[in-house]
Order: structure tokens, then C-alpha cells, then sequence
């Protein structure tokens, strides 16, 4: 009984994880087909943005790959997807928004974000050895390893907790950047909020599939 309640939270952690990705794909294809009325590229947005923000230092790099956009604190680099970077969809400029917001955080030192940032290391460290941890002490019959990997995991859990406000946060600057800017109209920015909103379940799913390892983990640790 035990077994199968442990497979079937992974079953449940994969269909969680799978709905999620797929919302977000979806409904970014949807609203990638909306142009937004001024006709401004993504990459022309987040570069008022950032400028009205005085982040000038903050360079706008064109990357390969579908929603690979992401915000590096380290070199101070904004970089959008190839789907993203010159479009002028209600989607990409909602996505490219929500990047710069990353950029503004950073700036202010948000705490969330510094939090996150602090975590990352731990984290990656965690989601990469915790498991080896538990299987060695299942094999060797040693309830201290397991422990450590459950320890381990727990920071991945932590993780993924404090992402949440970093990204809802990001997202309502994207929004009221792009409306309070003249970028898009209050109609467009509902759409753009639309796209936003199916991107943060695929956090809200990352935290819900961390916690049901964690609950998996446990469970079979119970059985020691």
C-alpha cells in the first residue's frame, strides 16, 4: 500500500507538471497571434522600461529557443527568445515586460528575489544529491543518509516557495509598466495578463510537484 501511495504522487506530480506547460504553451500561442495596436517589439519595451527605470546598464541580448527569456542578475543581461525579441504580440510584449520587471528587482534589492538568488546554489545541490542520499540509505540500511537527503530536498522545496512572489511580483510590474507606459491599452493588457497568468502556474505546479517528492520521500522514510 505504501508503494503504490508513492508512485502515485509522482503520477500526480508528472500530470500536475504536464497540464502546466501545457497551459502556458497554449495560451501563449493563442496571444502570439494578437498584435498589439502601437505596433512596439517586445525588445523596444523592455528597453523604455528599463531606461525609465535607470537601467541603462542593462544590455538586451536576442537568444535561441521558445520562451527561453530570462533576466541574468550576474552580467546584467535581459535575453529574448527568437519568438519574442521582435514581435510585437500582446504575449511577447507581456513576457519581455515581465523579464525587465526581473531587472527592476534586482536593482532595489527585493527580497525575495535576493532570497532566491542565495537558494540557488543550495537548491541545485539538493535536487542533484538528495535522492543519491536516500537510494544509499535504503541500500546500506542507514536512516542518517536518508535524513540528510530529505533535509536536502527540503531546501529544493524552499526553493521553489520563495520563486513565487519573485514572479507574481515581476508579473504585476509588467503589467503597469506596459498599460502606465502607453504600450498597450487596457483591453491588450488583459490578454497580456491572460498570458502572464498560465505562466505563473507553471510555478505555482513547480512548487505542488516539490512538495509531493517531499511527501514521497517521507513516506518512505516512515517505512524505516
Amino acid at each position: 500500500m505504501l508503494i503504490s501511495s508513492t508512485w502515485g504522487l509522482m503520477l500526480l506530480a508528472l500530470v500536475i507538471s504536464g497540464v502546466a506547460q501545457m497551459k502556458v504553451s497554449s495560451t501563449f500561442r493563442k496571444y502570439s497571434k494578437v498584435r498589439s495596436r502601437k505596433g512596439v517589439a517586445a525588445c523596444d519595451a523592455a528597453r523604455r522600461i528599463l531606461d525609465y527605470n535607470g537601467l541603462t546598464n542593462v544590455q538586451i541580448e536576442r537568444m535561441r529557443g521558445n520562451l527561453t527569456d530570462h533576466y541574468d542578475p550576474r552580467h546584467k543581461t535581459l535575453c529574448l527568445s527568437e519568438s519574442v525579441y521582435l514581435s510585437d504580440s500582446v504575449a511577447a510584449l507581456g513576457v519581455a515586460a515581465h523579464e525587465a520587471g526581473h531587472a527592476i528587482q534586482d536593482k532595489e534589492g527585493y527580497a525575495p528575489l535576493r532570497m532566491r538568488s542565495a537558494l540557488v546554489p543550495v537548491a541545485n545541490f539538493g535536487s542533484q544529491i538528495s535522492w543519491i542520499m536516500v537510494l544509499l540509505g535504503f541500500l546500506f540500511s542507514f536512516n542518517g543518509l536518508i535524513d540528510i537527503g530529505i533535509l536536502l530536498f527540503s531546501a529544493v522545496v524552499l526553493f521553489h516557495l520563495v520563486t513565487l512572489p519573485v514572479e507574481f511580483n515581476a508579473s504585476a510590474r509588467a503589467l503597469a509598466a506596459l498599460e502606465g507606459g502607453g504600450v498597450l491599452e487596457a483591453d491588450e493588457a488583459q490578454h497580456t495578463k491572460r498570458v502572464l497568468s498560465a505562466a505563473a502556474l507553471t510555478y505555482v505546479a513547480a512548487v505542488l510537484v516539490a512538495i509531493l517528492q517531499l511527501a514521497r520521500l517521507l513516506l518512505l522514510r516512515s517505512r524505516r
